[in-house]
């Protein structure tokens, strides 16, 4: 069985930046955003896309299964969803903490907004309280539905 395991942060200040590794533009929208189940279909770079689907469950960790797709199927599926696009540049981080560290700066209608995403292999490590975080990273917002993509694609606000 597929599954996530993340934690999400608030982003404050720029001290993030000398750690950034690659950046990618994702493109994304929700063909269902149900209270038990979202359907996500993403592209990035205009070069690859997923179609998502993931369990929703309170905590860290949740089912989650993701195939890739063809790039005009998925500008298709587009066409077709529920709510907003989003839109973000996804910045992936080097860091000597446990754990895969992307920073989403959002653009669009959500320009302004900055997440940090840890995700993890093990539910354990997302739970450990020995995480040391930089001093640019803000407040958790891992259970703050305001922060999921989901809701942020039907909201033009946080």
């Amino acid at each position: 069985m597929g599954r996530e395991i993340e934690r999400k942060f608030l982003v404050r200040g720029d001290g993030w930046r000398a750690l950034v590794t690659r950046t990618t533009l994702l493109r994304q929208g929700y063909l269902s955003t149900d209270p038990h189940r979202e359907v996500r279909v993403r592209v990035t770079d205009d070069t690859e896309a997923f179609l998502t689907v993931k369990a929703k469950r309170p905590g860290p960790e949740r089912a989650e299964f993701e195939y890739p797709i063809p790039v005009p199927d998925a500008r298709e599926l587009l066409a077709h969803r529920s709510g907003g696009l989003v839109e973000k540049k996804r910045h992936h981080l080097a860091t000597s903490e446990a754990g895969e560290w992307v920073v989403d700066q959002y653009v669009g209608a959500h320009t302004g907004l900055i997440v940090l995403e840890i995700e993890w292999e093990d539910v354990q490590d997302a739970q450990d309280a020995s995480l040391v975080l930089p001093p640019w990273v803000g407040a958790d917002v891992t259970g703050d539905r305001r922060y999921s993509n989901a809701a942020l694609a039907v909201a033009p606000t946080v």
